[in-house]
């Protein structure tokens, strides 16, 4: 994901078939994934991009974009106005992320944290579900933040319950299917009502799936060498299916 800090990352990709209740297709890269054709195109930014030229992202093929809006319980991006704001006013429809750490608070206290600091959300047709980020620890070398399998689980229900409560949406799970694998143990309890945005990279497609999902709803394909600000991603469904995500339907 696009990050204030740029540490080392691992992530994954994957690839999608039918078009569910829960997400839709895909966009287009610098080299883009055969699986592209025809997707809406996406990108996400944290404070690394500072003042983005949204009508220039708009103008190069943007559609949809993914704002970093806080991490754990303590830090907000101080470019977020600009860039979730300036998102919107370019005509993208766009969504806020929090990037997770769980050994940092716990999944309610970051979601509260995420929520009063720009991870609403509205049934208006331009702001996307609030997104988690849940990923490798990039600050340290114990990648699963030093939890327990079922400890981590406990953790992302805990983040998802609360994001819930405050603003009625459960959050896209953002992760990679080696990390999620890994540091939930396979869970497979959040794949019926979670949306999954998949990281894989030099891939024509997004790959193998975390445990329990059977497509991807977006999936970032390249991380920050793309023609948009930041990371690329594709929506999985058409620009209607887009709209229809964003409004909760």
């Amino acid at each position: 994901m696009a990050r204030d800090r740029k540490p080392s990352r691992h992530r994954s990709r994957l690839m999608a078939a039918s078009v569910v209740a829960l997400t839709l297709g895909g966009t287009t890269l610098v080299e883009m994934p055969a699986a592209a054709a025809g997707k809406p195109r996406g990108h996400d930014v944290s404070s690394h991009q500072k003042n983005v030229n949204w009508q220039s992202a708009k103008g190069k093929g943007a559609q949809f974009a993914y704002v970093k809006a806080t991490e754990s319980h303590t830090y907000r991006n101080p470019y977020f106005n600009q860039q979730y704001n300036g998102s919107r006013n370019a005509g993208l429809i766009r969504g806020a992320y929090h990037f997770a750490l769980p050994d940092k608070s716990s999944g309610r206290a970051q979601a509260a944290h995420f929520v009063r600091n720009g991870g609403g959300w509205r049934s208006d047709g331009w702001t996307l579900p609030p997104a988690l980020d849940i990923e490798y620890n990039p600050y340290s070398k114990h990648k699963c933040y030093g939890l327990g399998k079922a400890t981590m689980v406990g953790w992302i229900r805990s983040f998802s319950d609360e994001v819930k409560r405050l603003t009625g949406r459960r959050p896209v799970i953002y992760t990679t299917t080696h990390w999620w694998n890994t540091c939930t143990g396979a869970s497979r309890a959040f794949a019926s009502n979670h949306a999954l945005w998949i990281a894989r990279y030099d891939s024509a497609t997004a790959g193998s799936l975390p445990a329990g999902w059977r497509f991807w709803t977006i999936w970032q394909h390249d991380n920050g060498s793309g023609s948009l600000p930041g990371d690329q991603n594709l929506f999985n469904g058409s620009m209607a299916q887009l709209r229809k995500f964003a409004r909760g339907y």
